[in-house]
């Protein structure tokens, strides 16, 4: 089976590449497609390569270089500006950078789907927990307990009964009403022209909804790559700060290591033809929810406070970024139901994985922000 994974010098793209190259060794040919935009996703083509994969340096962007890449079974696209910030700002250049946004992650999909169209080929495509409203995510009343927010259930069931939201998470009923972020909204729009290609064109098509994705060689930045972000700063002693929410670092998110994604895309395209929901919910669930506040106090637990000196002091800074959302936790029932699946790697051991990455590449922050 031929497989074309987009945004694979990425690091959920690569980490795909890699499952299906080692795991299943003969089983698959892997064309990897990327246009090394992001920082240190240069650091994976060698890697990639050496593994078999063919690596095509291109843009999505461009629908003459899409239309002329080889016949493959299934698409697995895995492109995008992932920053729910993406899109907020302008350029030097008169371009916005909503409207890169725009092409990026919407122009690169419908090139995809025509060339899924051309060549009969599935796709797979990753989407995720941002195409939940976050007016409805704000209007589920929190408590704060502890290092976290936690949901204030006796309220909910009392009066405030609010549709795809159970004690398992939010799930795939959960509104989708806007605003959701640009980003969101791209993804979002991407899973709508999806469905009706496949429909129309009659390829197989699976939308994979995923929360926080994470592990060991994630690059790391502020606003995407938040656990290899805040462990690798704080190994080294850089500045922190908890933003949002009066500076409590309280807020929750899920987590799912890329193998486990990848070993569910392995059972969509093998099973293609059985009638299964198209779009899921991926993710590690009400299991391996977390607050930032909870992520601090692990790093302590694991470093101290003297490897490299004194710890880094976090800042409080109560004042909200765009399109903050207090608390994620997706419920990955439906595609545990539906396909027998569910995570093999806990939160801890995801966490343990990534300091010991940071331990390794102590460089690894200029890396991911570009910085030779």
């Amino acid at each position: 089976m031929h497989l074309l994974i987009s945004g694979g010098c990425g690091f959920v793209g690569s980490c795909l590449a890699k499952f299906f190259l080692s795991h299943h060794r003969g089983s698959f040919r892997v064309t990897v497609v990327d246009n090394l935009m992001r920082p240190g996703s240069q650091t994976n083509q060698a890697p990639l390569e050496c593994l078999g994969a063919q690596v095509l340096i291109g843009d999505l962007r461009n629908r003459a270089w899409v239309e002329s890449l080889p016949k493959c079974d299934w698409v697995i696209d895995c492109a995008a500006n992932p920053s729910v910030l993406a899109g907020i700002g302008q350029l030097p250049s008169e371009e916005s950078l909503s409207q890169q946004l725009v092409d990026h992650n919407l122009g690169g999909t419908i090139h995809l789907l025509e060339y899924c169209k051309r060549n009969s080929a599935g796709m797979v495509l990753l989407s995720s927990s941002r195409v939940y409203s976050i007016k409805q995510l704000a209007s589920i009343p929190y408590e704060l307990q502890n290092s976290s927010l936690v949901i204030d259930w006796e309220e909910i069931e009392s009066s405030a009964n609010i549709a795809g939201l159970s004690r398992s998470g939010i799930s795939e009923n959960f509104s989708v009403e806007p605003p959701l972020s640009l980003y969101g909204t791209t993804k979002l729009a991407s899973e709508w022209l999806a469905k009706e290609y496949s429909s129309a064109f009659g390829f197989p098509l699976w939308i994979n909804r995923c929360g926080i994705l994470a592990g060991a060689g994630q690059f790391g930045k502020a606003d995407q790559g938040i656990l290899s972000y805040w462990m690798h700063r704080y190994l080294y002693r850089h500045p922190l700060s908890f933003i949002g929410l009066h500076g409590s670092g309280a807020q929750v998110r899920d987590c799912l290591h890329p193998a486990d994604l990848a070993s569910l895309i392995l059972l969509q395209m093998q099973l293609a033809n059985l009638d299964k929901p198209i779009t899921l919910n991926v993710s590690g669930g009400i299991d391996s929810a977390f607050s930032l506040l909870d992520l601090h106090e692990w790093c302590t637990r694991r470093w101290g406070s003297d490897r490299f000196g004194p710890p880094s002091r976090v800042q409080r800074v109560e004042q909200p970024r765009p399109f903050d959302a207090p608390w994620i936790v997706l419920d990955a029932g439906l595609a545990k139901r539906t396909w027998n699946w569910k995570p093999s790697r806990d939160r801890l051991s995801i966490w343990e994985e990534i300091a010991e990455h940071a331990e390794e590449n102590p460089h690894w922050l200029q890396i991911s922000q570009g910085i030779s």
